[in-house]
């Protein structure tokens, strides 16, 4: 029990001197961690929203906009499949009291129309209901209708799109660690710690970044578009550049999906803040293909259903590339740029509740963590080192090499410290030495039995071990169970108690038997324990 192979022994320490290594850039200040080497220079704990100040949002997704578009994806759908060949002729369609409608000319094609229908709706998850229902009234109107199970299956996708879209938006901020994570079926929660401007955070995440490129419909008598009437085939979208609003045609050019990359750049003639986009293969032909056939037309360029420039096509534009201007100033056009490449929004999210925390509060917090730990260290040393004496100055190492070994694992893993986790570190620290109690308590019941001292540690050892490994079993199995059920400070807590847990059994089981067994090489003939 007390022999360390030559291996166990060197890897042992390299293991303890590694758990240092790697805490230190959390400990000291940058400039002091120059000399380290760069990949454990660039390892460190990150600080939580409590503890470094931050910002905090809460979204709520409106359910009825994903009813909306559902019956806008509908009606285009329909319009589709009944253009395909054979085409079948059809009225207009309605989507009026949240339903499809239209009627079909030819009476003897409602079975085909019907047939076309079918596929075009689903199973609603293992409801055993379809997502929209079909029926024929009057023997040529068809009517599809989409059932709560089919909204309550697209709001769970919207929402599951959406919080990814929000995660590529915010780690576009070039923040550490942020906390997305949803609440309830419609709502999700942002924290970005560092981040002491909510406004930008507010204007990026709740935007829904719909780009649309169209032609402007130069048809359009402007004093109908000013009493709101548009051609037929097209649309009136507000112009703020203009002062007035313009008539678009509703077919789409070129949408946000086809876009590859946007960036914010600069106009290389006046220096004046764009956004530069390029498009992928599909919408890149199709862009030559649009500004081929319609030069000397203008073309408007359009986000949120709001235009925000309308160029004249002069020629036909090759590259796959193009740019969107309109008075932005850089973090304008930066926070478009975002938006664009990291993909729409499914859904309209609106900001119910903000909060900031500032870095003075979270300073606070991390002083009185500090002494907490400060104090519940130099007590439990203390206590340890009158009580075990030579056993107890092992001990104490093994409780400070903990410490180290805690912060080092989270900043292999980029962890990030949150209050509650200073709290679940100021738990081990006590709980630490639970284990060379045991052991040492072990010992002198071994001593007490008139065992060697080479036997009484080597029975300590081996029967306390049993029940350390039981105890701190038992403790992971809780921390797991909080990690899974719980959410943000009980995660926390959860993490850095697991992590303090395994590193507290290695120093206090092995790294304090790898001393002694030193100690005992020196064949002591007295134990005293």
């Amino acid at each position: 029990m007390l022999d360390f192979p030559r291996w166990k022994y060197w890897a042992t320490w390299a293991t303890v001197i590694l758990g240092v290594l790697v805490a230190l850039p959390s400990l000291l200040p940058p400039a002091a961690t120059q000399m380290l080497p760069g990949f454990i220079r660039d390892t460190k704990v990150n600080l939580g929203l409590d503890l470094a100040g931050g910002s905090y949002i809460l979204l709520e997704a409106d359910v009825n906009d994903v009813a909306t578009q559902r019956l806008e994806t509908m009606r285009d759908s329909v319009l589709a499949e009944m253009r395909r060949s054979p085409r079948i002729q059809i009225g207009d369609i309605s989507t009026r009291d949240g339903r499809v409608s239209f009627m079909v000319r030819d009476v003897q094609q409602v079975d085909a129309v019907r047939e076309r229908l079918l596929p075009m709706t689903a199973g609603a998850g293992l409801t055993g209901q379809r997502d929209w229902n079909i029926e024929v009234r009057d023997s040529s109107r068809f009517v599809l209708t989409p059932t709560q199970a089919g909204l309550a299956q697209a709001t769970e996708q919207a929402m599951v799109d959406a919080t990814e879209v929000v995660r590529r938006r915010v780690d576009e901020l070039g923040t550490r660690e942020p906390t997305i994570i949803r609440q309830g079926t419609n709502r999700i929660v942002v924290q970005v710690p560092g981040l002491q401007d909510p406004q930008q955070l507010k204007a990026l995440l709740g935007r829904t970044a719909v780009l649309e490129f169209k032609l402007v419909d130069t048809r359009a008598d402007p004093q109908a578009i000013a009493r709101g009437q548009a051609p037929i085939g097209s649309e009136i979208l507000p112009y703020p550049s203009a002062g007035a609003p313009i008539a678009v045609q509703r077919s789409t050019i070129i949408s946000g999906d086809q876009i590859a990359d946007a960036r914010q750049e600069y106009d290389p003639q006046t220096g004046a803040p764009i956004v530069g986009i390029r498009f992928n293969a599909e919408g890149g032909r199709r862009f030559a293909r649009t500004t081929q056939e319609n030069v000397g037309r203008p073309f408007a360029i359009i986000v949120d259903d709001t235009v925000i420039s309308a160029p004249n096509i002069n020629e036909q534009i090759l590259g796959g590339a193009a740019s969107i201007s309109g008075g932005f100033t850089v973090e304008s056009a930066n926070e478009l740029a975002i938006a664009l490449r990291s993909g729409k929004l499914p859904v309209d999210l609106a900001v119910i509740e903000e909060s900031t925390i500032s870095p003075e509060l979270g300073a606070d917090s991390i002083e009185r963590g500090i002494v907490a730990g400060i104090v519940g260290t130099l007590a439990v040393v203390i206590l340890i080192l009158l009580a075990y004496l030579r056993f107890g100055i092992y001990a104490n190492i093994a409780l400070v090499v903990n410490v180290f070994m805690i912060i080092g694992v989270m900043a292999l893993f980029n962890a990030t410290l949150t209050l509650p986790g200073i709290a679940g570190f100021v738990l081990t620290i006590g709980a630490a030495v639970d284990a060379n109690v045991l052991i040492n308590e072990r010992i002198r019941e071994e001593q007490r039995k008139g065992r060697t001292v080479n036997a009484a540690i080597e029975f300590g050892y081996k029967e306390a071990s049993r029940a350390i490994f039981d105890a701190n079993l038992t403790n992971v199995i809780a921390a797991v169970i909080m990690f899974i059920f719980g959410a943000g400070p009980v995660r926390g807590f959860a993490v850095v108690l697991t992590i303090g847990i395994v590193t507290s059994v290695f120093t206090a089981v092995t790294f304090t038997r790898l001393m002694v067994s030193d100690w005992l090489k020196k064949r002591p003939k007295e134990l005293v324990i």
